[in-house]
């Protein structure tokens, strides 16, 4: 590879970095204020939406947003930010995998509630555009804010309608056990 095909992988990469970036920002943006045209560009027709708890499960972008449709009708006003954001490349100049730290605080069914998560993300450039190939939400909590003091130290810090869950991590550790073999 010559000097300037180096440079020019180096740059594209970069450019990948901040798309990558930028689609992650548009998602908890679009969550936020319930935009579904928005939440259906990000993903591509194949993509998955997964979690370990079951919480959130879809396959295929038309899935996906009628999840989310369903998923914002009783969710109320909400606010979504993102953390840290690792983006990761292999061979495939058009494929790249992450993990991005998020928290959220939202209004289901009228309860101000805060959650805490962790996606595991595979991008997929498609036209030059970078998507959602795939997003595997792992909650750390999401509970009423009222009850998040003393339900912090408990295994089941997740609470889903009326029903109460084990958190996806780190009880359930196994799933990251592999992520360097996966996601690398």
């Amino acid at each position: 590879m010559t000097s300037i095909q180096e440079l020019e992988a180096r740059v594209d990469r970069l450019e990948s970095r901040a798309a990558i970036r930028e689609l992650v920002t548009k998602y908890a943006v679009a969550c936020d204020e319930h935009d579904i045209p928005v939440l259906h560009g990000l993903f591509t027709a194949d993509a998955v939406f997964k979690s370990p708890s079951s919480f959130m499960q879809s396959s295929g972008r038309e899935a996906i947003v009628s999840m989310f449709i369903e998923v914002l009708k009783t969710r109320g006003p909400g606010y979504h930010w993102t953390h840290d954001l690792i983006v990761n490349f292999g061979d495939d100049e058009d494929a790249a995998t992450g993990v991005v730290y998020s928290h959220a605080e939202t209004t289901p069914n009228g309860v101000a509630s805060v959650a805490a998560m962790k996606y595991k993300d595979k991008y997929r450039r498609e036209s030059g555009v970078w998507y959602f190939q795939e997003r595997e939400i792992h909650f750390f909590y999401y509970v009423p804010m009222a009850e998040y003091i003393e339900t912090l130290n408990r295994q089941d810090r997740l609470y889903v309608g009326q029903e109460r869950r084990t958190a996806d991590f780190p009880e359930s550790t196994q799933s990251w056990k592999d992520f360097d073999k996966t996601y690398k």
